[in-house]
């Protein structure tokens, strides 16, 4: 009796359910980055967001997937859910990216306001999550308002005058000296308000680039407007918690903070009064709301 031989090829394993990657889930996955990179755009307000965002949350392969489209773009992920959409920040080599020395330039042709602008934005960060729990806590809203953050860097102006003649430093550097103790210094010079014919405020008073760095968050999906009193006044976003968050371990943010101009100890924080308001050259209504 001979023994029969089956000599056909063995059938290959079934892949496992989800392993293949389809042109239609990198075209997904690619849309839910798009989705990422339209800030304003709320997911409670998109089905297709909504679902791409379920999707990644219950389905790690799609995660996978669409976290390398972003890497592949030089976007990092910071978070990805109902609350915040799918928040990405762009590396510093992103196409993305939009450099401080850029966004300086869209407002003024002075190279040495670059520094004033990047002091803005910081002042903003700080005094929008003044406490580390602000930070940590998701529900936490924060309150800005245009004439608050020009009160808070003008205090801190004062606060580093102070440290520096302890010091025995030099108080008076050059207008174009690079580093942020200078911009302090340079923006305790600037004008407050300035003046024009038509009562606008000059884009190169120091609340006017307060209210461009405002403006430009808001345009970004950070804040939102709330209304027009102390110069402008904005809530915070996710996404600008998020953004905060990534920014936390800088040095300039933690000086910031150290120099003690917002206290806050029962929940409530304000801009800490200073001896001698005369010389600050605050603008009106210059207080600071920071909780409803």
């Amino acid at each position: 009796m001979t023994e029969h031989v089956d000599r056909s090829e063995p059938e290959p394993a079934a892949a496992p359910a989800g392993s293949a990657v389809t042109p239609a889930d990198a075209a997904d996955a690619a849309r839910l980055v798009a989705f990422g990179l339209q800030p304003k755009l709320q997911p409670a307000r998109d089905q297709e967001y909504t679902e791409l965002l379920r999707r990644y949350r219950d389905d790690p392969a799609f995660a996978r997937l669409a976290d390398a489209v972003a890497a592949g773009l030089g976007l990092v992920v910071l978070e990805v859910s109902p609350r915040a959409g799918m928040a990405v920040t762009a590396a510093e080599d992103s196409v993305f990216a939009v450099r401080m020395g850029d966004y300086a330039r869209r407002t003024t042709a002075d190279s040495g306001d670059r520094f004033l602008h990047g002091l803005a934005h910081l002042a903003a960060a700080a005094l929008a999550f003044p406490r580390p729990e602000d930070l940590a806590d998701d529900s936490y809203i924060g309150r800005v308002t245009v004439n608050g953050v020009d009160a808070f860097v003008r205090q801190a102006c004062r606060r580093l005058e102070e440290r520096a003649e302890e010091l025995g430093e030099n108080t008076d550097p050059a207008t174009d000296a690079p580093g942020l103790e200078a911009a302090w210094r340079i923006w305790a010079r600037r004008s407050a308000t300035g003046a024009t014919k038509d009562a606008r405020r000059p884009a190169a008073s120091t609340t006017g680039i307060v209210a461009k760095a405002l403006a430009f968050l808001t345009d970004s999906g950070f804040l939102q407007r709330t209304g027009e009193d102390s110069g402008g006044t904005y809530r915070t976003t996710a996404r600008y918690q998020l953004q905060v968050r990534d920014l936390a371990g800088s040095a300039a943010l933690a000086e910031l903070l150290e120099l003690g101009v917002v206290p806050v100890t029962d929940g409530t924080a304000s801009l800490l009064p200073a001896e001698d308001t005369e010389d600050l050259d605050l603008v009106a209504d210059a207080g600071l709301p920071f909780h409803s």
